[in-house]
């Protein structure tokens, strides 16, 4: 167990006092205070250890420091971070990594029992396997482990929510001028919006259940399966631009230092690699949205509104190839941006580049 006063992955954890569920971080207590302000009902606990009530998992590119805490080789962990004060993270508080020697004992000494609860280890396992932690992906991995969870955990953050809501509205325009005609688009656009992206239930979108054909214990779940497919359909778009310069920075990126024919070589065999990997993995992605596309367009232009909710009843099925494709371009290209940043040299040495080469090889299996 490790004291974190400042956890160097973000800088500081005041950073995320605010942050829900995002792709990277799951800040438990931010998630509780934000259904309680909304006035939503007291949530059941995620997990059984009440001491966990307040945790954050990250998700975290491992440091040199930090492997040898694992038995075996990887390159990204999952930090439990237990905060000392849970309105104040700017105190820091206790960490360690799912996964690590010791890190069931080091669960349990959390609320002073040796051995940590069955369920909680299991959960954080399930966690610690997916490359992102976006409720969605989330959502659809605990289902599959029969974990009951609330659904206001699966919550976009304030921060995503907020950055999509454009995006969003964009996308809805055209269906909202169809159904209303012109001079209500920009009302009704902002209802439909709000009702997608907060999961909300507004009685007067009673009129949107029964275009959609959904039955009244369906219409939440439609709601939130199309939240999702908007959000990776964002998230895509939102990461492409990185990926772009990534990709073109492969070619670029310079050696410096000593280097033999073999470290070139193998260099060489890695940037195609990635990049072929990287292009399969968007390719994937866009393909599974224009399925979206393709559904959508029969609920827009009035062809066949049914056949548009039968899809998104239906749209969890994908979202783990679509959680784990986004995930993993995500958090490369934002990684490779923290590490060479913008009108800065391209440079590095053999070994670290082949290092992070070998990481993004590995996550694209």
């Amino acid at each position: 167990m490790t004291v974190a006063q400042r956890d160097r992955a973000f800088r500081s954890l005041k950073g995320l006092e605010r942050t829900g569920a995002t792709s990277r971080v799951l800040n438990f207590a931010a998630i509780s205070a934000r259904n309680a302000e909304r006035g939503g009902e007291r949530l059941a606990p995620f997990f059984t250890a009440g001491v966990l009530g307040g945790a954050l998992l990250i998700k975290h590119r491992l440091r040199a420091d930090e492997h040898s805490v694992f038995a075996r080789p990887r390159y990204t962990g999952t930090k439990l971070v237990i905060p000392f004060e849970r309105t104040d993270l700017s105190l820091g508080g206790r960490s360690l990594f799912i996964g690590q020697q010791g890190w069931t004992k080091a669960v349990g000494s959390l609320h002073g029992d040796p051995k940590p609860h069955a369920h909680d280890v299991a959960i954080l396992e399930a966690l610690d396997e997916l490359p992102s932690l976006d409720p969605f992906l989330v959502r659809e991995q605990l289902k599959r482990r029969q974990f009951q969870v609330a659904a206001a955990y699966f919550v976009l953050s304030d921060a995503d929510l907020e950055r999509m809501h454009g995006f969003v509205r964009h996308e809805l325009e055209d269906l909202v001028r169809l159904a209303c005609g012109g001079d209500r688009v920009s009302h009704e656009t902002e209802r439909l919006v709000h009702a997608i992206l907060s999961g909300e239930e507004d009685l007067r979108l009673e009129a949107l259940r029964g275009a959609l054909h959904l039955e009244e214990s369906e219409y939440g779940e439609g709601l939130f399966c199309w939240r999702g497919l908007l959000y990776y359909k964002w998230s895509l778009r939102d990461v492409l631009p990185t990926l772009e310069d990534m990709i073109a920075d492969l070619g670029a990126v310079r050696l410096v230092g000593s280097r033999g024919q073999t470290v070139l070589d193998r260099v060489y065999e890695l940037k195609n690699q990635v990049a072929n990997g990287f292009a399969r993995r968007t390719q994937q992605v866009g393909q599974a949205l224009a399925e979206y596309d393709q559904a959508y367009a029969l609920l827009r232009d009035q062809i066949d509104p049914a056949g548009f909710s039968r899809f998104l009843i239906g749209a969890p099925t994908v979202f783990r190839a679509l959680g784990e494709d986004i995930g993993v371009i995500s958090h490369a290209a934002s990684y490779w941006r923290y590490r060479f940043p913008s009108e800065e040299p391209l440079l590095a040495a053999p070994d670290e580049l082949i290092d992070i080469l070998e990481e993004f090889a590995l996550s694209l299996e």
